[in-house]
């Protein structure tokens, strides 16, 4: 995956107890000029499995038709971990804003998920929007970066 700081196109999902959050995120992302990728859920009232979602928003990150994601489900755990198992992912579960400066400046995440139930919508609309425009430090973090990318053919 290439080193992309200008990001237009930004995948979100959620599963159904996120839903609302999701749409929320998305309507707001949109009215500062994102443009966003829905890779669902639909409703709030259909019982649906995020781990569909996460695998669907990382996807759209690793195949280069977004530039970033973001997944949403209660806790934001386990839609990091699957989104992590995607390869060229580097999903962070952020919860406050130095979570959210370091998993851009430093770790270049590429995913952000956040857990709903945690927060509320409007800094959950701060947390996505300021996670979007945080560019990688770069420089020493390439080192870290590529090794934490080389564990993927390692293992």
């Amino acid at each position: 995956m290439e080193h992309n700081e200008q990001v237009k196109r930004v995948a979100i999902g959620a599963d159904h107890g996120a839903y609302d959050a999701k749409e929320a995120i998305k309507q707001y992302l949109q009215t500062v000029g994102y443009t966003v990728v829905d890779c669902g859920t639909k409703n709030s009232t259909e019982k649906v499995d995020y781990p569909d979602f996460a695998v669907a928003v990382s996807r759209k990150v690793k195949s280069g038709d977004c530039e970033r994601g973001i997944m949403l489900d209660a806790a934001g755990i386990g839609s990091s971990m699957v989104c992590n198992k995607v390869k060229g992912i580097r999903a962070a579960l952020c919860w406050s804003e130095k979570t959210i400066l370091n998993s851009r400046l430093h770790n270049n995440a590429n995913v952000l998920t956040m857990g709903t139930l945690q927060h509320s919508i409007n800094d959950m609309c701060f947390f996505a929007k300021l996670w979007l425009e945080t560019k990688f430090e770069g420089e020493r973090h390439w080192t870290r970066i590529n090794k934490m990318m080389a564990v993927e053919k390692t293992n």
